[in-house]
């Protein structure tokens, strides 16, 4: 059983932490569209970002930011425009942006953190920034959490976020977490953007250690469409609200508690946003197992998630098992055919490397029941695929591929 609980609240469940998220005009939409979130002191902040070569003005900029001092105040994440690809004038207004909002808070501009997202090759709407950044920070509360999460999205269709809670050194220790994505989801860091926030006192190169760990296993294992984005970045605070006594040693129980406790957090926001890929009906789980390591294991089930054919099937509610197959042998992992193993569900489909007799109805039946329509407790495909007998285990999750998905990306600027 997990040493932890669930409790409401997101990014402001933990002490000493508000957030806020108003409609500043950045959306044409007229949706909420910026949002702020806030630590009341100094924040011990690890950050990791997307590796392409093509990126936006706010990952370079939290970057130099952290690489400078691993420490922040705030995080500022507007939608509506990306400002990746937008030239010197990008990185201009990405600065501005962080001065206004130290301004607001009296804080310097080297203390905020600052995250977009929308359409590529966009300029900021700075009209519409300057007069909302105030706004925004006049709505900072301590229950802002959820504002904050609606103000984020684009294309999804719900809000994700969570917020966890155990106790360390008899005192409540609490992360939360929320984030948004749902199409250009491949990741290489994590496709999407994320913000969390915890009250540990923790030593900064661990709390760095940690989250790059806990985005290894959750968001680098997820997929919807194989695209990757610009503006990738998860942000990490950790204030010492909680006053707890600092961690700094990595095998401590303490340290393996809170880490566990941030890879849930992670995971749980991950599986959301595969869940909620755009078009998608089904969230796709893969389980591999009997690889040489664990990273073997995660590559095998970071491709099968990935493979439009085996995406393609589960959409169509065709229990295909050769695509799992094929997709597993092209992963660059080496191991044995004659030791693959299939399963859909609690159906065996293939063995030792030969296929099995099945229910091909039943297995039919067994997707189509996992279509989401609405988020449904039991809208889970689950895949689990056995490589050998090696120690080395990974999940993946992914999503189907429907006609939505074509849809949805054929009129997303027009």
């Amino acid at each position: 059983m997990a040493d932890w609980q669930k409790i409401s609240g997101s990014v402001t469940a933990p002490k000493g932490f508000r957030a806020a998220g108003i409609t500043a005009g950045l959306k044409p939409s007229g949706a909420p569209d910026l949002a702020l979130i806030v630590s009341d002191t100094e924040a011990i902040t690890a950050g990791v970002f997307t590796q392409v070569e093509v990126r936006a003005a706010c990952v370079d900029y939290c970057r130099k930011q952290l690489q400078k001092k691993a420490s922040s105040r705030a995080i500022l994440c507007n939608a509506g425009q990306a400002n990746a690809a937008t030239g010197a004038q990008g990185w201009a207004n990405a600065v501005e942006c962080a001065e206004l909002v130290a301004k607001e808070l009296n804080i310097t501009p080297q203390a905020v953190q600052i995250a977009s997202t929308g359409v590529i090759g966009q300029q900021l709407k700075m009209e519409a920034m300057r007069p909302g950044i105030p706004k925004v920070v006049a709505a900072l509360s301590p229950e802002g959490g959820d504002a904050a999460s609606e103000a984020i999205i684009t294309t999804d269709l719900v809000t994700k976020a969570i917020a966890l809670e155990t106790m360390i050194d008899d005192r409540p220790v609490r992360i939360g977490g929320i984030c948004k994505g749902s199409g250009m989801i491949h990741p290489n860091m994590a496709t999407m953007l994320g913000f969390v926030t915890c009250d540990a006192a923790v030593s900064t190169q661990l709390w760095q250690a940690m989250l790059s760990r806990a985005v290894d296993k959750s968001f680098n294992q997820i997929t919807v469409d194989g695209d990757t984005s610009t503006n990738d970045c998860i942000i990490a605070m950790a204030n010492g609200q909680s006053r707890t006594t600092a961690i700094t040693e990595p095998e401590s129980p303490n340290a393996k508690k809170l880490e566990a406790m941030l890879t849930e957090v992670c995971q749980y926001m991950a599986k959301s946003i595969a869940r909620d890929g755009e078009g998608a009906t089904c969230l796709m789980e893969i389980q591999v197992s009997g690889a040489v390591d664990d990273l073997s294991a995660r590559k095998i089930a970071r491709t099968i998630a990935g493979s439009s054919l085996v995406k393609s099937a589960i959409f169509g509610r065709d229990p295909n098992w050769g695509r799992i197959a094929a997709a597993s042998g092209r992963a660059g992992v080496t191991f044995r055919q004659e030791d693959l193993q299939i399963s859909l569900g609690d159906m065996p489909l293939m063995n030792e490397g030969q296929p099995l007799p099945f229910d091909r109805e039943a297995a039919s039946q067994y997707l189509k029941d996992r279509a989401a329509g609405e988020y449904l407790v039991d809208d889970t495909v689950l895949i689990a695929v056995s490589v050998g007998d090696g120690e080395g285990s990974g999940t993946a999750w992914g999503c189907d591929l429907s006609y939505d998905y074509v849809r949805i990306n054929a009129e997303y600027t027009t």
